[in-house]
């Protein structure tokens, strides 16, 4: 059965809608109409004849015809009965946003609420989740009232993960830097719909590129593992795990009632699944934003182009330091520098253009290392404090460079003033990411690094 349902419903029913605003039906009845969704909304309260000025019914067997989706944020000894009542109005999704499950010990709850689901043909996401955001498709069920928890806009990254707070987490940073989103799963014990379904129905979806997974633990590793094979032949499919160490692992088993397992095994199963394994809920984003803007790197030889010496010693420091390599020029390719730039510039890896720096020695000399065929990567480093440096210059260059480049491209720039800052906003939004620091985008390109290489093994 397609997971579709979740996704492009034509009907849902939200059970636990309720006319006070600090409840978690009410908040998801509430963005359900405010992001536009063009279906049919039930709210099913009992005591209430409307909400928000749509009728309401006492139950879910009032409804007149059917429903695909139901969403239910009722207490969870009563959701097993909800599950019931609405497969015989012939729903055939449900999002269980209730706690109370296997989370707790409630291991028979859970075992009933699946075996119930399954006899009326219903696939469950969750239960103890925030389920689903999809700015597209105008599904949002997540709990959290969008004046505290801003959802970004479209874009081409999904995001699975266990955790919903780690999730809502992820959406307002996502925001804050200007990405966008395809589709949010927050699908928290996985008790029905699990991880690797959840790949497989990304990995078909046109407005996804690149698929990002939280994961604390895996239903079925080998399911997962051929299931991660299999995207990333398609896109890239970034992985963070938690519950790495001992303690991570005490904290997963009472977070959503599940073990973590092996954090080594798992790291290598990934790994030669053709995953890309990230360390850090910051590299989990930065690597996310770089795969969806720029190609995957061919090899591991990186140019670094700068315009502030001690930013470079950074940058090949940290570049060096995680396995790329930063060859000097050949004496060809530095004759061609030496054509176009002052004498006293130092050519070398990195590229020194000095304090007299202009965006148009950018946009020249990225062109010259893109296409010489000796690097793999360039990583420009253009700091807009210099005089020469006009911010306006600097956008219609490195725009020019970002769409004439043989290669991909990662930068570090600081917004020192706010027309600045508007320039960087720009080159994010047409394709260029940029960091506030060296040993950041050296993360970020590794992930195109890792991506390649992946990409590699599979041809």
């Amino acid at each position: 059965m397609s997971l579709d349902v979740f996704f492009k419903p034509r009907s849902v029913a939200i059970v636990g809608a309720s006319r006070s605003e600090e409840k978690v039906g009410h908040v998801i009845l509430r963005r359900m109409v405010e992001i536009g969704f063009e279906g049919k909304i039930y709210p099913i309260n009992p005591n209430a004849d409307e909400i928000l000025g749509i009728k309401c019914y006492q139950s879910i067997s009032d409804i007149p015809g059917s429903i695909d989706l139901v969403v239910v944020a009722v207490r969870a000894d009563v959701t097993p009965a909800i599950i019931e009542e609405a497969a015989d109005k012939g729903a055939r999704g449900a999002l269980v946003i209730s706690g109370g499950f296997s989370e707790v010990g409630n291991w028979e709850l859970e075992r009933k609420l699946v075996e119930v689901a399954r006899r009326g043909g219903i696939r469950i996401i969750g239960p103890n989740c925030l389920g689903i955001f999809d700015p597209k498709d105008k599904i949002d069920t997540l709990f959290l009232p969008e004046r505290l928890i801003p959802r970004p806009g479209e874009g081409k990254i999904a995001v699975i993960t266990q955790s919903g707070s780690l999730g809502s987490t992820v959406l307002t940073m996502m925001r804050k830097e200007g990405m966008g989103i395809s589709k949010f799963v927050s699908y928290g014990n996985r008790a029905d719909v699990d991880e690797g379904e959840l790949l497989d129905y990304l990995m078909e979806d046109e407005d996804t590129e690149v698929i990002a997974a939280y994961i604390e633990s895996v239903a079925d590793g080998r399911k997962f593992m051929e299931s991660i094979r299999r995207a990333s032949r398609r896109k890239p499919v970034v992985v963070l795990k938690g519950g790495k160490t001992s303690s991570g692992d005490r904290a997963v088993k009472s977070h959503t009632g599940s073990m973590a397992g092996s954090s080594e095994i798992f790291h290598s199963a990934v790994r030669q699944s053709g995953g890309i394994i990230v360390n850090s809920l910051g590299e989990f984003l930065d690597s996310t934003q770089t795969l969806v803007s720029q190609p995957p790197m061919s090899g591991d030889r990186v140019a670094v182009i700068t315009n502030g010496g001690g930013f470079g010693i950074l940058a090949v420091d940290a570049l060096e330091s995680i396995g790329f390599k930063l060859n000097p020029p050949s004496e060809e390719l530095e004759r061609k520098l030496r054509r176009i730039l002052p004498p006293y510039y130092p050519i070398g890896n990195p590229t020194d253009l000095t304090g007299d720096s202009t965006p148009e020695q950018f946009l020249e000399v990225g062109r010259i290392f893109s296409e010489s065929g000796e690097y793999d990567a360039l990583f420009i480093i253009p700091l807009l404090g210099v005089p020469a440096m006009i911010p306006s210059r600097t956008l219609e260059a490195l725009s020019e460079l970002l769409r004439s480049s043989k290669v991909p491209i990662v930068a570090v720039a600081v917004p020192t003033t706010d027309e600045v800052d508007s320039i960087l906003r720009e080159l994010k939004k047409r394709g260029l990411p940029i960091f506030p620091t060296p040993e950041r985008a050296a993360y970020a390109l590794l992930s195109l690094k890792k991506y390649g290489e992946a990409l590699k093994v599979k041809s």
